[in-house]
């Protein structure tokens, strides 16, 4: 059972919301993500990239394994005393709970969290590793009235725009050929294309537009993914390639704000997978009340001294 003091608060800084976007671009090719999607992955990158920095601080020890490497093998998890622990994170952007939680953490060992036990039964998964229970704290800017907000207030965005299957994940594994890019927006526009090499290896090109210019680029890329705007375009924006032999145009209200705007972290507890097979034999689901989750700090002490035994 979980005690207030049991729950662990880490700070939010601007550069874990950098690091979980680039995660995010990173794992487009393996999942078919929404922009929903993509928000969320962009608030999984946050809260692991802000563990793994409180275990530095704390000292305790730690190391990162690859992790499912045929769906995504761009991910890593961290191992705890050669325990691989998967941190499962759930992003909380309502105002009025997040006033609630920062004024009273204790409140979140009153609610539950929703696990699918589908992700846990099949091969590779072992019943020791560790699932840790993890709530990010933030808002987001989804509309474009809340962006405009944001943008007035000097608040970062990141402007995405998903691409289609035909050109995020073609049928045949070709070179697209020359691309050729045009804004019509009246001021110059910087352009972020994300996608693959021939190799399936991460490749992206930035590429500044004039006002209603062509710009063509002879790149190696085999798939794009998304496009990034550096600003908010004000009219629509083009994309071709001399392969699919078709333009695809981008209407200027369809970049989407992927920027999760943080606050704070909060570390609730832990299960083994063993323990999650146990409650969700008879059920594909389970509301797991966070109450019940086991302590981090007693398992921290646990791996400092199952490291220094090791040392022996």
């Amino acid at each position: 059972m979980l005690s207030p003091t049991d729950l662990l608060r880490l700070p939010y800084t601007p550069d874990l919301t950098e690091g979980g976007i680039a995660y995010a671009l990173l794992s487009l090719p393996y999942k078919n993500l929404s922009y929903d999607g993509l928000r969320r992955t962009v608030s999984q990158g946050i809260v692991e990239l802000a563990f793994r920095r409180y275990l530095s601080q704390q000292e305790i020890p730690f190391e990162i394994t690859a992790a499912t490497p045929f769906t995504d093998p761009e991910r890593f998890d961290v191992s705890l005393g050669g325990h691989r622990c998967d941190v499962k994170s759930q992003l909380i952007s309502n105002r009025r709970k997040i006033s609630e939680l920062r004024r009273d953490p204790a409140s979140l060992l009153k609610t539950s969290a929703l696990v699918s036990s589908e992700p846990y039964i099949g091969d590779g998964f072992l019943d020791h590793d560790l699932l840790l229970f993890s709530f990010l704290l933030g808002l987001t800017a989804v509309s474009s009235s809340d962006l405009k907000k944001s943008v007035a207030a000097n608040q970062p965005n990141h402007l995405i725009h998903l691409m289609p299957k035909k050109w995020s994940n073609p049928q045949h594994w070709n070179p697209l050929g020359r691309l050729t890019l045009k804004s019509e927006s009246s001021a110059a526009l910087q352009i972020e294309i994300s996608g693959q090499d021939q190799t399936h290896g991460k490749l992206s090109r930035l590429v500044t537009l004039p006002p209603k210019t062509r710009v063509t680029l002879d790149e190696p890329f085999y798939s794009i993914t998304s496009l990034h705007a550096k600003s908010i375009p004000s009219a629509r924006a083009g994309i071709h390639s001399s392969t699919i032999k078709e333009a695809y145009v981008i209407p200027q209200l369809e970049w989407k704000n992927i920027w999760v705007y943080g606050m704070e972290i909060i570390l609730a507890g832990y299960l083994t997978r063993g323990e999650l097979r146990q409650r969700t034999r008879s059920a594909k689901s389970l509301s797991l009340p966070i109450a019940d989750l086991h302590p981090l700090p007693e398992l921290f002490v646990r791996v400092k001294e199952w490291q220094a035994g090791q040392k022996k």
